[in-house]
């Protein structure tokens, strides 16, 4: 159990955040198919990478964690590339832990090398369907075994002559399309995908950088697979999904002011930012950069009086993971919040919607759930509403082990008289290592 209280000392200082995520994963695959040796600096080394890169060990490739010989307190990751058709069978079961993202990109990788490679995951993950990536995988000639409902464990069966496909996504998602990109690395022929909404484009800006000739037309892109290419240095921003908890901390807490260094503010990631804005939030970004392809900033965030808004659907490719905390900031804005496009938030490490609605009833705040959106009835005319607001008693949060969950009401503490109590924050460290040592350090 965790507990976070209401504290009126202001957030103030520079503080950086866990880096990101999604590049971690994607630095580390395309390390693997690459010729020679990357180096990865700041890279994430929570559970959910490290299942990565233990899985692509098992395919052959050498990855260490190693130490910079003038700076003893720092690493980085060297990774011995194996070219684009040089994975080899897995000699053991790939254990994705929690992470949907290792799941659904490295099942796109495996897909057209001629072997068998068999997935399982933790208790959670082995609840989330799998469904939206075998279709594009089964059309690339590969075979899928899985348990009903396209649920872990499952085994690919890689295509023996893996043909290119265009296929057009029924939902804006970049685990979806990165598969199919990813599939299409060692497939000869151009394979296109249509995407319904622009979604997170991190792989293809990684391609990118490391010369890869991927064509994007609109909501089209297109790739010639068998490319080779040569390893190039990757270094990984700070994760803006990460740095989201502690932009809404410091909104909330009166008279805060922090800054919050280099963060990757890719346009197609910075949803919540805008959504923030919209609500009066005072945030900018100084010192912009591009590293690896990729926007970068450091982010200026000060103590702001915040008002419901409408947040439209088509947002909702943008910030799909910040909704959570979104929702903790609307619950502390005046006014009702009505957040739009959500479905996709009841195939995440948890039914995402339906958990944030329960937790912030607990916490006394009014909600309004459909199958799609939620309303947040917060401050009206300046008075909180509802009494476990008030409570000296900490409101139970129930996680159903989601990392997101235990972030986002943990900083929900901080707004209330009796605060939080989490029922586990074990799984943070999937995605955010040092998430209580920095919140600790505020308090």
């Amino acid at each position: 159990m965790k507990l976070s209280q209401k504290t009126d000392i202001p957030l103030k200082g520079e503080i950086a955040v866990a880096p990101d995520k999604s590049i971690s994963h994607r630095s580390l695959i395309f390390a693997a198919l690459a010729q020679g040796k990357t180096k990865i600096t700041n890279l994430l080394e929570g559970e959910d990478v490290l299942r990565t890169a233990q899985a692509l060990r098992l395919m052959g490739c050498e990855i260490e964690q190693k130490i910079f010989p003038a700076r003893p307190t720092e690493n980085f990751w060297e990774v011995n590339g194996v070219g684009v058709a040089g994975l080899s069978e897995p000699a053991d079961m790939l254990d994705m832990g929690n992470s949907g993202t290792a799941a659904r990109l490295l099942a796109g990788l495996v897909t057209p090398y001629n072997f068998t490679s068999f997935f399982t995951g933790d208790a959670s993950l082995r609840k989330r369907p799998m469904g939206r990536v075998f279709e594009p995988i089964k059309q690339f000639g590969a075979k899928i075994i899985s348990r009903q409902n396209g649920l872990m464990p499952f085994a690919i069966i890689g295509a023996k002559e893996a043909m290119p496909i265009a296929y057009e996504m029924k939902i804006a998602s970049a685990q979806v399309k990165s598969c199919i990109l990813l599939a299409s690395l060692a497939t000869r022929g151009a394979t296109t995908i249509i995407e319904p909404e622009k979604c997170r484009d991190h792989t293809e800006i990684m391609m990118r950088y490391l010369g890869l000739k991927i064509s994007t037309e609109g909501k089209k892109i297109s790739y010639s697979g068998l490319q080779e290419f040569d390893a190039k240095d990757l270094a990984v921003p700070g994760d803006i999904s990460s740095a989201a908890f502690f932009i809404v901390a410091a909104l909330l807490v009166k008279n805060s002011q922090v800054v919050i260094k280099n963060v990757g503010v890719n346009p197609l990631r910075t949803g919540v930012i805008t959504s923030l804005q919209e609500m009066g939030g005072k945030i900018s970004f100084l010192n912009e950069r591009e590293v690896g392809g990729e926007k970068v900033a450091d982010i200026l965030v000060e103590a702001s009086e915040l008002k419901g808004i409408e947040v439209p659907a088509n947002r909702a490719a943008s910030m799909i993971d910040e909704y959570p905390i979104l929702a903790v900031a609307a619950a502390n804005a005046k006014g009702v919040t009505k957040m739009n496009g959500l479905a996709e938030l009841k195939a995440k490490e948890s039914n995402r919607l339906l958990m944030i609605a329960q937790n912030l009833e607990k916490c006394g705040v009014a909600t309004k759930m459909g199958d799609d959106y939620l309303e947040v009835q917060g401050e009206i005319q300046g008075e909180m509403q509802g009494g476990a607001r008030q409570k000296k008693s900490p409101a139970k949060i129930i996680t159903s082990m989601d990392h997101r969950i235990a972030m986002s009401f943990l900083i929900m503490g901080l707004t209330m008289e009796g605060g939080v109590e989490i029922d586990d924050a074990s799984m943070i460290k999937t995605s955010f290592p040092n998430f209580e040592s920095i919140l600790d350090s505020f308090l």
